[in-house]
């Protein structure tokens, strides 16, 4: 990173010319509001300008006059502000109180010369983040200043939970468009994903394959309103040298092959986010690796010695049980405790099946139009059929059905039979499965006394006719009958029935 940058005053009718701006036009932004730095000594606030930089903190502004910072915070957001205790015209104990009192959220971290204990303790009392002195060693420094920024993200995440709750409404409707829902649920994971999505912390996301979390993933991007792009890399498969190339990049010469420098997806991610997906499945040397990216927020390019800061949102999503992984030893646990500080589990579409009607009518309005026909009538038993089904691949599973009916639609009325012919496929194809389950989780294991088998035959019969919603044609594949033969068991039942 290059330290020779250049400053310029910016003027305006309130704030004296003291106040210096760093330009962003040649390093990435971070964080997004500036961290202000006032002291009297221009060359003291300029030498801890540069000791920030060294550690990422490119957004910055310098204030070398106590009686423009007032004026100045009222003028625009700071993220946190570093404040000299000794000033002429007006000093850090007078000015601090009233800066806590007019912006309450604003992190302030205390610097002075002065080594002096019930100075420390009064400056604290009176609500001041942190008290250091200037002879502080630059990793402490960094510490305080890393705690803060996660200190005043964790208050704006907290104010715009209350707001969301508050509200019971979004903020950003259209970012969410493509994630098709009327699940009350779902809304209620888009107010959370609108709370966080503006702060730097990582968020793990997880859910079954098909129930779309990479669209969640990049709705976060797009409200965070970020500069950079959104990278989107699968991890899965990549092996550990891979992994560090893909993510780190290399100059030339770094191993053989490496005929030309290529920067790395970290480094193209920068002041955007970097999203890795199927993370359950990296190696542990892998996870080391991205353990110290998240923790130190830096990162070594293959064949060089001096590191580079990451400037990029990290997010990970797994299909995984990770908790599992964990517990048999194939997930660092400290990894995992550094990657979900924001959680979010997408239920799968069997949890949420209010959603099928309005799934249907977008991709068929979907399929529609990519394949140039006009939109069928549905059956009304449609959905009645669907509901008895788990949908193994969630959304992608429905999309795929739509659009295997239309390609083979022909009549007026779409035909049921596609759906029926998938939906008996993937029961073959999980019979042996189903088998195993049933052994493992037998259903009669508990009971001290077993049910007859007309009495279990007839539960399981009203448990189908339950879920088909009274529709034999719907409940007979269900019990792996004919419907002929379903309508005999409920006759024999009637008549049996009649005789007691």
């Amino acid at each position: 990173m290059n330290c020779n940058h250049q400053y310029q005053q910016g003027k305006s009718s309130e704030i004296s010319k003291d106040i210096l701006h760093r330009p962003s036009l040649d390093v990435p932004v971070y964080p997004k509001y500036p961290v202000l730095i006032v002291d009297d000594d221009p060359s003291v606030s300029h030498l801890f300008d540069l000791k920030l930089e060294q550690f990422g903190i490119t957004h910055t502004e310098i204030c070398n006059d106590a009686r423009d910072v007032i004026p100045l915070l009222h003028q625009k957001e700071f993220e946190l502000m570093i404040l000299d205790l000794r000033m002429p015209y007006m000093n850090g104990e007078e000015l601090f109180p009233q800066i806590i009192h007019d912006f309450p959220s604003l992190p302030i971290i205390v610097l002075t010369y002065l080594d002096d204990l019930e100075t420390a303790v009064r400056c604290i009392k009176n609500g001041v983040f942190d008290y250091l002195p200037k002879t502080v060693d630059d990793s402490r420094l960094f510490s305080s200043v890393n705690r803060a920024i996660e200190f005043r993200d964790m208050n704006r995440e907290l104010q715009s939970l209350k707001s969301h709750v508050l509200s019971k409404s979004l903020k950003y409707p259209k970012v969410f468009s493509r994630l098709v829902t009327q699940n009350d649920t779902m809304f209620s994971i888009f107010q959370y994903l609108e709370s966080i999505a503006q702060t730097m912390y990582p968020v793990f996301i997880t859910g079954e394959t098909g129930v779309g979390k990479g669209l969640v993933a990049e709705a976060i991007h797009e409200i965070s309103q970020r500069r950079g792009p959104f990278v989107h890399v699968n991890v899965s498969g990549i092996d550990d040298s891979m992994f560090a190339d893909t993510l780190f990049g290399h100059i030339k010469g770094a191993y053989t092959g490496a005929s030309i420098e290529r920067s790395g997806l970290v480094e193209r991610a920068a002041e955007g986010t970097l999203f890795l997906d199927e993370i359950g499945d990296l190696s542990m040397q892998s996870q080391v690796k991205l353990l110290t990216l998240l923790q130190e927020r830096k990162y070594f390019p293959i064949g060089v010695d001096k590191p580079k800061h990451c400037h990029a949102r990290i997010i990970t999503a797994t299909n995984c049980d990770v908790e599992n992984l964990i517990n048999t030893g194939k997930f660092r646990k400290d990894l995992y405790f550094r990657l979900h500080t924001h959680r979010i589990h997408l239920p799968p579409l069997r949890e949420r099946l209010d959603d099928l009607p309005v799934l249907l009518e977008y991709f068929f309005d979907v399929a529609a139009l990519e394949m140039n026909k006009k939109k069928p009538t549905v059956h009304k038993e449609l959905i009645q059929l669907l509901n008895t089904y788990s949908f193994p691949g969630n959304i992608r599973e429905v999309k795929a059905m739509i659009f295997d009916a239309l390609s083979r639609h022909e009549s007026r009325v779409l035909s049921m039979n596609t759906f029926k012919s998938h939906m008996n496929r993937q029961k073959k194809n999980n019979h042996t499965q189903s088998e195993k389950k049933l052994t493992v989780l037998n259903v009669f294991k508990t009971l001290k006394e077993l049910p007859t088998i007309k009495d279990s035959s007839e539960q399981l019969i009203h448990e189908a006719l339950k879920r088909a919603n009274g529709n034999l044609s719907i409940a007979a594949p269900i019990l792996g009958i004919t419907r002929q033969a379903l309508s005999k068991r409920l006759k024999r039942q009637s008549l049996e029935n009649e005789s007691m």
